[in-house]
């Protein structure tokens, strides 16, 4: 009951994650990344330990394939599970446990990949990658939050979707942009509002954590909804 997608942005070298689900909070369970390091998702029947063990692998010189293929290697419960990965050279893999009995798919594209479970059609994942792929020069995080919109757009999921989530890293320990809604009726519509209303103030919130004696622009006028 989850669709998301994992892409890189070779021009910044930024990792990201979007995601949704009709249950709550999935951006506390489901997206992981690091930055310089890349991207993993674990969803259907979640094991959040998947995750930043995935990273664990990323960072130690495995690439995606190579890390999805240690991850799902006689883990417990594994044929329950759907994964995917992006590595530091934009490298993608996924894997659908053979226990999953609901329309999914996965759907790769050049530095992104695309996984969901529960959805209405397969089509739903492709749709996300050509939504990524159709804007190469936009943030990622734009670029992420459409190929959300276009999963729904597609048909997204057989279930109302109740929590979404918008995850970039770059260049520090922290993340970039760590976007939640955790229980909504129009989630993505929700993601969609915070994301342009965080933006003008996004590199602030950087300069800050560096500087600390960054001197405040004036606020920016809120999003319309």
């Amino acid at each position: 009951m989850t669709y998301s997608i994992a892409g890189h942005c070779p021009r910044t070298g930024m990792f990201g994650i979007a995601v949704t689900t009709s249950s709550i909070a999935v951006g506390s369970r489901c997206a992981f990344a690091k930055a310089g390091v890349g991207a993993v998702l674990t969803q259907h029947r979640t094991d959040p330990r998947l995750g930043p063990g995935g990273i664990r692998l990323l960072e130690a010189g495995h690439n995606a394939a190579e890390t999805i293929a240690l991850l799902t290697r006689d883990a417990p419960g594994i044929g329950f599970r759907q994964l995917a990965a992006i590595d530091r050279a934009g490298r993608t893999a996924w894997f659908h446990g053979g226990r999953i009995t609901s329309v999914h798919a996965a759907s790769e594209g050049e530095g992104c990949v695309a996984i969901g479970n529960i959805i209405r059609t397969p089509a739903v994942t492709g749709a996300m990658v050509d939504a990524f792929a159709a804007r190469p020069h936009e943030h990622l995080a734009e670029r992420l939050l459409a190929a959300l919109e276009a999963g729904q757009h597609a048909g997204g999921e057989f279930r109302q979707e109740k929590s979404a989530a918008l995850l970039v890293v770059h260049e520090e320990s922290f993340p970039l942009v760590d976007l939640r809604v955790d229980y909504d009726r129009s989630p993505i519509v929700e993601l969609r509002f915070l994301w342009e209303n965080y933006l003008p103030q996004m590199q602030l919130y950087v300069a800050r954590a560096l500087d600390p004696e960054t001197s405040d622009p004036p606020p920016p006028p809120p999003a319309p909804r």
